[in-house]
């Protein structure tokens, strides 16, 4: 029980009780009450009411932890030792998130964070210890090709979510979901940025069709695939992430390369899995692609469009939880926008949590630059403070058991 529910608590006990009861009770704490005057004993005076101290306010976590807590950012290392910087933002910055990678992109090394069970349960419990709010730990996990944690590495194969939805068995798909949720429980990963809700509308399309990365082009099937392979990661107590919003599997185009347009591919039946799955209350979390439509918002790809984050996902759909961007270091936003500015138009559009998966390019204190950035538009008026306190809950009820 806090101070102030505690004092008020007693306030209103010590009011509403009298006679036995509350003399009984309060004898039982140790406070003893004065005599009931009797015929044969000498009045007493009463006894003067000590005041109970003013109840005070727990202060809240200052704006630049909040900040922190909106930040999912990989890092190198396969050690606590070897992963100094993200250390410091976990102890000095209230670092949200961390996101895992077997690769190192910008050095083409086939070692990042992963090289064994035993070692990346050590790395996450390691960092996880150095947390004074717990770290979501997220990861690409969603079966076949994409998948971070494989044999390789001592971890036990998967199946893409293409080979599944061909399947099509429901159970199947279950049981597949609660093998990854358990292999990624395991080693302390607790939130999947999986599964992969978009349509194989283009089965060439490089980033999604072309790897197997869709269950199928039917956004029933695709809704039952994916709802299935949810269902098994609750079962270990993993979280998942739906994406890409609003649907990049009619692109042609590969967004970590550049700007890639959808409006004359894209239709709204690419909706209907997000629609149906946050309908059946089995969304934890979404994630946007950095497609172009024009249709939707003639001037901003999805992550940074709140006509699509805010007036589709939210307003139409209706979901209320969070929202992770794709890489915010991509070429879709590093080609067309200052980072500031894709900050400022990310969080404005709707997004709770900014993925800084420094796989495209490598930038030294990273963390410590976007929070100067994101204070910076609070202090000067671009932002509310009201806008990060928003982003703050709905993370932290992400985090909560």
């Amino acid at each position: 029980m806090n101070v102030l529910l505690a004092a008020l608590t007693r306030r209103r006990f010590l009011t509403a009780l009298g006679g036995g009861l509350a003399a009984g009770i309060l004898a039982a704490c140790g406070i003893a009450r004065s005599p009931e005057a009797t015929p044969s004993a000498k009045a007493t005076a009463s006894p003067t009411a000590t005041p109970l101290p003013e109840p005070t306010a727990t202060p809240g976590p200052s704006l630049r932890d909040q900040i922190g807590q909106m930040l999912l950012v990989g890092f190198r290392g396969l050690t606590v030792e070897e992963a100094g910087e993200v250390v410091s933002d976990i102890q000095d910055r209230n670092l949200g998130g961390i996101l895992l990678f077997d690769t190192d992109q910008p050095t083409h090394s086939p070692v990042r964070n992963v090289e064994s069970p035993a070692q990346l349960t050590a790395l996450i419990g390691g960092l996880q210890s150095l947390a004074e709010t717990p770290l979501l730990v997220a990861i690409d996990e969603e079966g076949g090709l994409v998948a971070r944690l494989d044999q390789r590495h001592g971890f036990p194969p998967t199946i893409s979510a293409a080979d599944l939805g061909a399947r099509g068995e429901v159970l199947f798909t279950r049981q597949a979901g609660e093998e990854i949720a358990r292999t990624l429980s395991s080693v302390g990963v607790n939130l999947n940025l999986a599964p992969v809700v978009d349509l194989d509308v283009n089965p060439s399309n490089p980033i999604i069709g072309s790897l197997g990365r869709s269950f199928s082009a039917d956004p029933a099937v695709v809704t039952s695939q994916a709802e299935a392979f949810i269902e098994g990661h609750r079962r270990v107590g993993v979280r998942t992430t739906l994406k890409h919003f609003p649907g990049h599997g009619s692109s042609t185009g590969d967004t970590h390369l550049g700007v890639v347009d959808v409006t004359d591919t894209w239709s709204a039946v690419e909706l209907e899995p997000f629609r149906n799955v946050v309908r059946d209350g089995l969304a934890d979390a979404v994630l946007t692609a950095h497609v172009f439509n024009s249709k939707l918002d003639p001037e901003h790809p999805a992550t940074l469009s709140k006509a699509t984050i805010t007036g589709i996902l939210r307003d139409e759909i209706g979901w209320d939880g969070v929202v992770i961007s794709d890489d915010m270091q991509m070429g879709a936003i590093r080609q067309a926008y200052g980072y500031s500015d894709a900050l400022r138009l990310a969080i404005l559009a709707g997004v709770d949590i900014l993925t800084i998966a420094q796989q495209q390019v490598y930038e030294p204190g990273i963390v410590a630059t976007t929070i100067d950035l994101i204070e910076g538009l609070v202090r000067d008026g671009s932002l509310t403070e009201a806008r990060i306190e928003e982003s703050y809950r709905r993370i932290s009820a992400l985090k909560s058991p």
